[in-house]
């Protein structure tokens, strides 16, 4: 029982990791209707900074978190004002070929400056270890990143449903004439939420750099993990996304630990089971653009 907890426990850290990793795509692919396949180099790029803060310039990791999320905030704000803002009206296709495009030439630049090998994030030492509750083991950085992406998680779904910018953003994707009739500043709109999206991949990057590793090649090797996570919970909303990262997260870490041989499969097995029983995810719906 205490393995089948701490198995629990840590399927739960992972799922709320992929959650903020995976979440900015969700909005730009459910929100804005643009398939953005280079949302793995933004998390890449918040990883970075904060390891070079961190390990190099010897910056406290929370202080260095917050400046994951704006560099690639800004990153992704520069790149939607020059390049994405032409492609919002192309096909799919067009969109999938040019982000794609964008994640090989981050992977060569950061291959270039950075070196391939993979690097860790040094953590404090309150982060290090863990304790036992009941015999369960709790390990001290995944109960912070527990923490910290259930409140973002709540912020997140406060701000699109409760506040007037939330308002702004659905109204500009469902008719943005009509919301330009309004008022409305739709490319301002979509711009900001753009580079927040790209701002939580950033922080999601920081935050998984101890867990999973960094290195240039980190946006190919989990950009199926954020696929999967928007396809599965249905891009048209924040809790299909969230639900399906905890249900995937647990599933994954158990797969991996009961039958280790099969692990890897186990995820997609899941995929492929929901999408059976709910063709477009678990709260999806026909987008409106």
């Amino acid at each position: 029982m205490t393995a089948i907890l701490t198995n629990l426990f840590d399927g739960v850290a992972y799922g709320m990791l992929l959650f903020v990793l995976a979440c900015g795509l969700a909005v730009t692919l459910g929100l804005m209707n643009f398939v953005n396949l280079a949302h793995g180099a933004f998390a890449m790029a918040g990883g970075y900074v904060c390891m070079v803060l961190v390990n190099r310039m010897g910056w406290p990791f929370f202080a260095a978190l917050p400046l994951a999320f704006v560099s690639a905030a800004m990153i992704g704000i520069v790149l939607e004002r020059t390049l994405y803002r032409h492609l919002y009206a192309r096909s799919h296709l067009d969109q999938v070929l040019f982000t794609i495009g964008l994640t090989f030439m981050s992977v060569a630049a950061v291959d270039y400056i950075q070196g391939s090998s993979r690097v860790f994030i040094n953590l404090p030492a309150a982060l290090q270890g863990q304790f036992d509750v009941f015999g369960v083991g709790i390990g001290r950085y995944r109960l912070m990143i527990i923490v910290i992406c259930g409140l973002l998680t709540i912020g997140l779904q406060m701000v699109l449903a409760k506040t007037r910018f939330g308002s702004r953003l659905r109204a500009a994707v469902d008719d943005p004439r009509a919301a330009s009739g309004l008022g409305i500043n739709v490319p301002q709109v979509f711009a900001l939420t753009f580079a927040f999206g790209c701002g939580l991949a950033g922080l999601g990057g920081a935050l998984s750099a101890e867990i999973l590793g960094l290195d240039p090649y980190f946006p190919l090797k989990f950009m199926i993990y954020f696929l999967i996570v928007v396809t599965v919970g249905g891009s048209s909303s924040i809790t299909g996304p969230f639900l399906a990262s905890l249900l995937l997260g647990i599933g994954d870490v158990a797969g991996k630990y009961y039958v280790p041989k099969m692990g890897p499969f186990v995820i997609y097995t899941m995929m492929i089971v929901i999408l059976i029983w709910r063709p477009n995810g678990l709260f999806g719906r026909t987008a409106a653009r």
